[in-house]
């Protein structure tokens, strides 16, 4: 099956690529604009960003919106994980804000939601996954992006996600975990 990857994000792509390897994925074309990203919820943004992706594809899409949530900050940044530092911020402003703002220890989420939608039949499903952790002492690790670097994933004590392999990173991550429901929910169909 031939789907579309609503994300100018080449990180996501080749996770996508690992994780959904028996199915065509075609990224939007450059240029393409993205949606304004308006939900409440991570299933919401992703179903805005499946919905215009497929709007431009017109053929089956998926999109995810995924983020880290801290439970001492009532579970910020949330669904504003991407633009933390602010709307023209990077990876590195957003990772050194987390840094500032939490303590070592303290205890993370990875969310994410993937959301499909087939224009031509009108069929949409969400996915969501999570992925518990700790905050590392110190930002470790040179694979991954985000906030990897400072994610240890209970899965994987005493390792930073940005010190997996990206199978290792896969079987536990909060996108492995989506892609694999939604690979089932796809099989199913």
């Amino acid at each position: 099956m031939r789907l579309t990857v609503a994300t100018h994000n080449a990180h996501k792509l080749v996770e996508f690529a690992r994780l959904l390897p028996e199915y065509e994925l075609v990224a939007l074309p450059q240029g393409s604009e993205a949606p304004a990203e308006d939900g409440d919820s991570f299933a919401a943004n992703a179903l805005i960003k499946a919905r215009a992706g497929a709007a431009v594809s017109g053929g089956p899409t998926v999109a995810d919106d995924s983020g880290i949530c801290v439970e001492s900050l009532g579970g910020a940044p949330g669904i504003l994980s991407a633009r933390w530092a602010g709307e023209e911020c990077d990876d590195a402003a957003n990772l050194q804000m987390l840094i500032d703002q939490t303590q070592p220890g303290e205890r993370l989420e990875y969310i994410c939601a993937i959301a499909f939608c087939d224009p031509q039949s009108g069929t949409e499903e969400i996915v969501e996954a999570s992925c518990l952790g700790r905050r590392a002492a110190e930002p470790r690790g040179e694979r991954g992006f985000g906030y990897d670097p400072a994610f240890e994933p209970l899965d994987a004590p005493g390792r930073t996600m940005a010190e997996l392999e990206g199978d290792e990173k896969d079987r536990i991550s909060h996108r492995g975990g989506a892609a694999r429901a939604l690979d089932a929910w796809l099989r199913a169909q």
